[in-house]
């Protein structure tokens, strides 16, 4: 059976950082939320770093290499795609991406409903 999609609002377009990130609390998950004003797109992913587990993504620093839009981890420097997750510095890791959406003045972010309590989920491949 497919699972819908369960949209919850994150925050306030105007309260989004520009051309930077910042972390949503979703259940028991970390979500990094970028808003790349130069693209004038928005994008989320997992804030948990695969390399050392460190929740730091929302801080990282967002560019683009070619037309694919990016986020370096501040620690590590690794990099990922905001469109896909996958790793674009060599590693075999990747993050999980979710969808965004943006609604009068509202951010939602896109996620599959939340687990029963005894439930766990999965952010992404490990490194």
């Amino acid at each position: 059976m497919e699972q819908k999609t369960k949209w919850f609002a994150a925050c306030r377009v105007e309260d989004a950082v520009e051309n930077g990130g910042v972390s949503v609390k979703y259940g028991h998950d970390q979500i990094a939320l970028f808003y790349f004003t130069r693209r004038n797109e928005w994008y989320a992913t997992q804030n948990e770093c695969p390399h050392r587990k460190q929740m730091a993504l929302s801080r990282g620093i967002i560019g683009s290499n070619g037309d694919e839009p990016k986020v370096a981890c501040p620690f590590h420097k690794k990099t990922f795609s905001l469109a896909t997750g996958e790793c674009t510095s060599g590693d075999e890791c990747s993050i999980k991406t979710y969808p965004v959406k943006v609604e009068n003045g509202l951010v939602y972010i896109g996620t599959e409903p939340l687990p029963h309590a005894s439930g766990t989920r999965t952010m992404a491949d490990q490194c």
